[in-house]
């Protein structure tokens, strides 16, 4: 199981000088995502936002940064707003990210959890499914293909037109970004595109039936099965104590989620709601790296995921702890996990 991070550079949406806070979260982002390709971590993953509390509304541009400075670590968008966004463009700045990584780069395409991005480049919040599923359409047959010939009702015509450049990998890997949404997820199937799902709320154990519905669609529309891939993307921290861990992340976590939550008339959370999530059966990942590892692992045993993907710097996260969390992550939790998985690896014959 490949094991990584995702934010979605979270920013200060008051500051007054929105550049200057712009830039001191980038720098740091950079000096994160340097920092767990050097602990060993396998993937990073930046959303696309465009909202004042996220400076990541172009998310290939900073994973361009992030590559000249790092050696083996994925990079991906987690996600792409495919809806809003051109496909080819999509294409050409991933592809253009894949060549300057030395063949590291991922797109993790989605609808989005937020729509301010339909506004902004003039699409119709009525098109909202139509608009996924055709440039999903435009992506694969861009991505699969030099030359393209694609008709479609929301985006102009393209006749046998070359898109350049290329990749570095022999196909640019897409994955689908889903939030629990059944035909989401079916889709992902049918198209034999591995697929991540995003568990921000409940207990984890109740998506599970998703990953079978994914792989049943797959089955049913002849997909190979050695092509499907699944990763659970959550929130959670790490640090040095399991007290320190909560303690340090419950009012960055209940900052961002009662902001949110103002918007889309959720109620507030508290330290109860908060502690509750973070108990071996909730959705938070937080704790000792011991902790962490064996949720991690736990959590493996239900889905048998193939990837885990967590979102430690949210909200206003001070960069030292952040970090801190990154170096426990890949020194001490991926080690146990790597462990664990090899253990029941090695067990399963036995088993049968």
């Amino acid at each position: 199981m490949e094991l990584g991070l995702y934010t979605f550079a979270d920013v200060d949406p008051n500051a007054a000088d929105k550049g200057r806070e712009g830039q001191r979260r980038l720098n740091n982002l950079l000096e994160e995502i340097e920092l767990a390709d050097q602990v060993g971590l396998d993937v990073f993953g930046l959303g696309e936002h465009h909202r004042p509390d996220y400076a990541a509304s172009a998310p290939a541009v900073i994973l361009a940064a992030a590559a000249a400075r790092t050696q083996n670590i994925r990079l991906t968008s987690a996600v792409t707003v495919l809806s809003s966004d051109d496909p080819v463009r999509v294409f050409q700045q991933f592809s253009t990210l894949d060549l300057i990584s030395n063949g590291r780069a991922e797109i993790m395409a989605g609808r989005g959890s937020f729509i301010e991005s339909f506004p902004l480049f003039g699409q119709s919040l009525d098109d909202y499914d139509q608009l996924f599923a055709e440039k999903l359409d435009l992506l694969m047959a861009v991505r699969d293909s030099e030359k393209v010939t694609w008709a479609g009702e929301m985006r102009p015509a393209i006749n046998d037109r070359g898109v350049y450049p290329r990749p570095l990998q022999e196909l640019l890997p897409l994955w689908i970004a889903v939030g629990g949404t059944p035909q989401s997820v079916a889709r992902a199937g049918a198209l034999g595109l591995p697929v991540a799902l995003a568990i921000i709320g409940g207990e984890p154990r109740r998506f599970a039936p998703l990953f079978d519905l994914y792989r049943e669609a797959a089955r049913r529309a002849g997909q190979d099965a050695a092509k499907l891939k699944t990763s659970i993307n959550v929130h959670g921290f790490i640090a040095d104590t399991t007290d320190v861990a909560a303690d340090q992340f419950y009012g960055p976590q209940a900052e961002v989620m009662n902001r949110i939550g103002r918007e889309r008339g959720w109620g507030p959370t508290n330290r109860a709601h908060f502690d509750q999530a973070r108990s071996p059966d909730g959705n938070l990942f937080l704790g000792d790296p011991e902790t962490v590892a064996k949720k991690i692992v736990e959590n493996w045993k239900l889905f048998r995921n193939d990837r885990f993907l967590l979102q430690m710097a949210i909200g206003p996260m001070p960069h030292d702890q952040i970090m801190r969390g990154i170096e426990l992550y890949g020194t001490k939790v991926a080690p146990l996990v790597r462990k664990a998985l090899a253990e029941e690896r090695a067990a399963a014959p036995a088993a049968v």
